[in-house]
């Protein structure tokens, strides 16, 4: 097997017909020898800002010279970005050596594993075999039926900002989607959460409750910060002072002020991680493609908002870092989402819209999104492709600046049609 059918049969394996549950993962780990009940974890679930907040706890714990598992989804450029072991992806010919591994167990089942339970297995055999101390483990929808949540009481469940988003799977009302996330919650184990939404509070309260969890939520009164550049922003967070922050969204502080209010719990906890190392690891992180400046002047932005919630952030991230100017968009959205609430919080700031489709077919059509965008009264076109959507916002844009967003979905394309149009 190479490197391009070892993708071809994780990809292979689509949700369809499929019931949600935890006991195909269970039982392909189980094949696997239980690879997850040799590591420790910290599991992160959430609507947004659970990526950053993990590559933030993840760098943190590397710092304090721990040998760290990181498990996100989804990637930008290459698929092995979804497993890292002290911020070193896993290689290709691993990669392959996993697959081998994996799929005579996974081909044996009768109820055949989705691709993330794959995904999942694949992450848990590589990690334990790196001998990591402790995974950093992102949740890739919801929680309680979330196949990540098959591990042992974690060292600390972290809920990050919780907004309305997979509402079909999780449920109509934020309480459905908070009882959802909720389900990383286990018995004892500490928890931290963002809060600040009262009808979720409510919810993750109780469960901490019903399962003798003590619950922390971070004390944002704690944090002072004020704008920032394009380079980093500054804050102190409860003593922590003068942290610079090489993510620039005007949200990363609240975000990094939840991956310290977590990692002082895990000191108390019995983990050995100094204020020093958290300092390190919050001034060295890497997380591409939230919020990122692809080039200075005139400045090009990626950003991966794919939510009303997450366009929020952003529009006051722009705000904040450009103060009174307008954008040309580059722009994709998944037809699943709230496509309109996303719209009328950009439309204020457009000079003007390039649509296109990401590379994944719940990607709404470029000339359906423009449509959409007219009725906003904005000038949008559609273009065939991203590299040339990528050309003419480029152009469009002359001496102001560009932002792509709408979907992490088509990061990676957008980088890459950049980087050939810089070098011309």
């Amino acid at each position: 097997m190479n490197y391009e059918q070892a993708l071809q049969y994780i990809h292979a394996v689509q949700w369809a017909g499929h019931k949600p549950g935890l006991t195909r993962t269970r039982t392909l780990l189980a094949a696997l020898g239980d690879p997850h009940k040799q590591l420790k974890f910290v599991h992160i679930a959430g609507t947004n800002g659970k990526g950053s907040t993990a590559a933030m706890v993840a760098s943190c714990l590397q710092a304090a010279g721990y040998r760290v598992g990181l498990y996100t989804s989804p990637f930008i450029n290459r698929f092995n970005e979804r497993i890292q072991v002290n911020g070193e992806q896993i290689s290709d010919d691993a990669l392959v050596r996993l697959v081998e591994q994996v799929q005579p167990a996974a081909d044996a089942m009768q109820d055949v594993p989705t691709e993330f339970e794959i995904i999942t297995a694949l992450g848990m055999l590589y990690f334990a075999q790196q001998k990591c101390d402790i995974v950093v483990l992102e949740v890739g929808l919801g929680g309680t039926l979330d196949s990540t949540n098959v591990i042992d009481p974690p060292a600390c469940a972290v809920i990050t900002a919780l907004g309305m988003d997979h509402v079909k799977e999780l449920g109509p009302t934020i309480a459905d989607i908070a009882a959802a996330k909720a389900g990383i919650i286990k018995e004892g184990c500490p928890v931290v959460s963002y809060g600040g939404v009262p009808e979720a509070d409510a919810v993750i309260r109780r469960v901490c409750a019903e399962k003798h969890a003590a619950l922390t939520e971070v004390d944002f009164n704690k944090l002072q910060y004020d704008g920032g550049n394009l380079d980093a922003v500054e804050f102190d967070f409860d003593g922590l002072n003068g942290v610079r922050l090489p993510l620039i969204g005007s949200y990363q502080p609240r975000n990094a002020a939840l991956a310290i209010t977590a990692l002082r719990v895990m000191r108390a906890h019995g983990w050995n991680i100094p204020e020093s190392a958290i300092r390190t690891g919050l001034e060295t992180v890497s997380w591409p493609g939230r919020f990122e400046l692809l080039r200075h002047q005139p400045a090009f932005l990626l950003d991966g908002s794919h939510n009303a919630h997450g366009m929020r952030a952003t529009v006051q991230s722009l705000k904040d870092r450009f103060p009174g100017q307008k954008f040309v968009f580059l722009i994709s959205i998944m037809a699943d989402k709230d496509v309109d609430e996303m719209l009328s919080l950009l439309a204020p700031l457009a000079v003007r819209f390039v649509t296109v489709a990401a590379h994944t077919p719940r990607a709404m059509p470029a000339e359906t999104l423009a449509q959409h965008i007219r009725h906003y009264g904005c000038t949008a076109e559609a273009a065939a492709s991203i590299e040339a959507g990528v050309a003419r916002a480029v152009e469009l844009g002359g001496k102001g600046p560009v932002c792509a967003l709408g979907t992490l979905y088509f990061s990676g394309d957008v980088r890459e049609a950049f980087a050939k149009l810089a070098k011309g």
